[in-house]
């Protein structure tokens, strides 16, 4: 073990700002130091963020602009004790178009600049894909070239998908041979003694952003009314930012609109209610902290057919529903079924399992 007691945290944002992100990092830092006593001196890139410092008992200090010296001003500059900085990347969290250029020059210059400094990065994502008439194409092997020189920056990887850990193997050249591939955990509490299907309101939640919440809407309509009869759906409550129109009524049942919520509220929510629906891509499911919300609330998770393989160790009918895709009918029998496999998935991930390994990659 080290003797290593603090470390600084690059993240987007933090909370009261909405980043699924910053609120990763956050839960993750109070784990850490829960469990390991260790503290995290956080480091924010956005310079509009504004927000009550010390957070959670931590330091919050933003960068005075997205720049490589303004970053340099902020991350500690021990010469002869180790110093530590873990990054949470996505490229989006940091440049508009996912190219944030002045992140990775100033971690270059810093991480250069003495032996005893040590880089570990969290890639919740790597690069963008996307078609010729999209940004995503004419950015992405910029994107590609930024993620490379993190990868071989780094010391350590961890990342939240299987599929992304094989590549950033690959962008290593041999530096990662093995990268711990963590499914995120949830961001809205992981509670105990929870309750089945049965003993609850027969309560369907839609949770999450109003773009994936907008395509549950406006894409999976046909899912949720058969969601709803088969599982005799009397309430729907729409968790997040408002959206800019009116949600139908489904079946007649009309959408009650919460609009943002505390994680202790969402939680209350979710652990009295039998489903939560998402319409989100089948392959990208470990990395999105509302399939992971519901996992950790033993309700039933319930999507839409995207023509994606299972992965991550995660099977369609067996650990979360397809409203619109079985030939049988879904009950609260099968449901139950359902949500406590989901239940045991996340276990094996959930945010004390993740500290765990977190500090083994921190402090080795």
């Amino acid at each position: 073990m080290s003797d290593l007691d603090r470390i600084t945290t690059i993240v987007p944002r933090l909370p009261p700002a909405i980043d699924g992100l910053g609120d990763y990092g956050l839960n993750l830092a109070v784990q850490l130091h829960q469990d390991f006593g260790l503290v995290s001196d956080f480091v924010i890139a956005d310079s509009n963020w504004s927000g009550d410092t010390p957070l959670n008992g931590f330091t919050a200090k933003k960068v005075a602009e997205q720049s490589s010296a303004a970053l340099l001003e902020l991350l500690p500059n021990e010469q002869h004790s180790r110093t530590t900085v873990l990054l949470h990347y996505v490229g989006y969290g940091y440049a508009k178009r996912g190219c944030p250029v002045w992140l990775v020059e100033g971690l270059e210059h810093w991480r250069k600049a003495g032996n005893s400094r040590h880089l570990v990065t969290m890639f919740h994502e790597i690069y963008a894909f996307g078609s010729i008439w999209t940004s995503q194409f004419w950015t992405s092997p910029l994107q590609i070239n930024l993620a490379a020189r993190l990868v071989r920056l780094s010391d350590r990887c961890l990342t939240s998908k299987q599929g992304y850990a094989e590549i950033i193997t690959k962008l290593g050249q041999g530096k990662h041979p093995q990268v711990p591939n963590l499914p995120v955990f949830s961001n809205v509490g992981e509670p105990e003694n929870l309750t089945s299907l049965s003993e609850r309101p027969r309560r369907l939640v839609v949770f999450g952003s109003s773009g994936v919440r907008s395509r549950v809407y406006q894409h999976s309509q046909l899912a949720l009314q058969r969601t709803c009869l088969e599982l005799e759906i009397e309430e729907i409550v729409d968790i997040g930012t408002p959206l800019d129109y009116e949600i139908e009524a489904v079946n007649n049942i009309p959408v009650v609109c919460l609009g943002v919520k505390s994680a202790e509220e969402i939680s209350n929510l979710l652990s009295k209610s039998v489903a939560g629906f998402f319409n989100y891509p089948i392959e990208f499911l470990a990395k999105s902290t509302i399939f992971a919300a519901y996992c950790a609330h033993r309700l039933l998770p319930i999507g839409t057919w995207d023509k994606g393989q299972n992965v991550d160790g995660l099977e369609a009918g067996k650990h979360y529903w397809l409203g619109d895709k079985h030939q049988y009918k879904m009950n609260l029998s099968i449901g139950q079924t359902v949500a406590d496999n989901a239940y045991t998935w996340y276990q094996k991930h959930q945010l004390s399992v993740q500290a765990h390994t977190f500090v083994t990659y921190l402090i080795s």
